[in-house]
């Protein structure tokens, strides 16, 4: 079905083509040089000391545990409204998510919330930036120091975000990037670790590529031979350099894209807060949301349903999605007993509307207009 706005669309004004080309040409496809740029190139963005670059980001979130020595037996605190991929890193891991509720205005996890659910068997807690919107860093590192846990930043979709005037991934940030095409920058598939610890790294590196003791590229530069050993089981978790070229490509339009989705996201903002069936996004003095995505949300009072919503939105041409799904929800993670009334609510009554950098404002007006008509006006 052909859309006449399609919820989002890579952007690729980087070259990418070309790039892709030369390293095609060059012989080396898998992991090797290009990925060590690509790595470098988000340290630098993120301000991290290192990246470890990994096949998507839930081999990276999956990696952080295994290299943290998580497993059966242990507890890992996250929110149910996420991606599932939050949740499915750690039960690959071997250890049991606890579902915490989230912020009503946020959708980020709440940090009273995690608190009240922290065992003897917590060993971590995994923090969502809620489609870019960063989570309050400071307070859960306070509980991680306060309780003896690691605490893990899933920023999947939160690349060039900014809280308190540091961007999310800055040391001594654990964070894990994605870099799949609805992100803000694509390398078509793709994850990356963001880390202060250069042991840490070090072991990633390794983990990723069957916990070989040298990497390829390492024996390629040496002018002796050298046989690689195996001292710990790894995984198949690698990067190629073709992907990891399209990601240098992309990162080199990454400020033109964040500022393009910004002007749209807050034209976005400005209409609907005037309409008292719709609330925007939130954005706290010193949060800077990246937009990855823009999700909207239904007032209690609100003519129609979400699902109707985006029933007529898709009617008129328009594409949309669901705004966060709550994991809880899905057979593999209904809870037993409890609930998470914020976390429900939200995936009840949020959607997401296209967001790219190079949608055109008259398509925006048609978004808006539709939005308007359907939720102010119902027919």
């Amino acid at each position: 079905m052909s859309l006449r706005v399609p919820l989002t669309r890579p952007y690729f004004k980087g070259h990418e083509g070309e790039l892709v080309a030369e390293v095609i040409a060059s012989g080396w496809i898998t992991q090797g040089p290009k990925v060590a740029e690509f790595e470098s190139a988000v340290a630098d963005y993120v301000g991290a000391e290192h990246a470890v670059a990994v096949a998507n980001c839930t081999a990276a979130l999956h990696l952080v545990l295994v290299a943290a020595g998580i497993g059966p037996g242990d507890e890992i605190v996250c929110p149910s409204l996420s991606f599932i991929a939050t949740a499915n890193s750690i039960s690959h891991a071997g250890a049991s998510p606890v579902f915490a509720d989230v912020e009503d205005d946020s959708a980020n996890l709440d940090p009273s919330a995690v608190e009240a659910v922290i065992s003897p068997a917590t060993k971590a807690i995994m923090v969502v930036h809620q489609l870019g919107y960063p989570a309050d860093i400071d307070a859960f590192a306070e509980l991680g120091r306060r309780h003896g846990l690691l605490v893990i930043e899933d920023a999947a979709p939160a690349l060039g975000a900014v809280y308190k005037d540091r961007r999310v991934g800055t040391d001594p940030s654990l964070a894990c990037f994605s870099f799949h095409p609805r992100k803000i920058v694509t390398s078509g598939e793709g994850g990356v670790v963001t880390t202060g610890d250069a042991a840490l790294a070090d072991r990633l590196r390794r983990l990723r590529n069957q916990g070989m003791s040298i990497s390829d590229l390492d024996r390629h530069n040496m002018s002796r031979v050298e046989f690689e050993t195996y001292p710990a089981i790894g995984f198949n978790y690698r990067l190629s350099d073709i992907l990891a070229t399209l990601g240098l490509a992309q990162m080199s339009v990454l400020d033109e894209c964040l500022a393009r989705r910004r002007m749209l996201a807050l034209r976005y903002n400005e209409v609907f807060e005037s309409c008292r069936h719709l609330r925007p996004p939130v954005e706290r003095e010193g949060y800077v949301h990246s937009y990855q995505s823009y999700m909207l949300r239904l007032t209690d009072g609100s003519p129609l349903s979400r699902d109707a919503l985006m029933q007529a939105l898709l009617d008129d041409s328009i594409a949309t999605r669901r705004g966060v799904m709550a994991s809880h929800l899905e057979p593999p993670y209904e809870l037993a007993g409890g609930s998470l009334p914020n976390s429900e609510r939200i995936a009840s009554d949020a959607i997401l509307l296209p967001l790219f950098p190079d949608m055109s404002e008259a398509d925006q007006s048609y978004v808006i207009e539709a939005v308007r008509r359907h939720v102010e006006e119902p027919g």
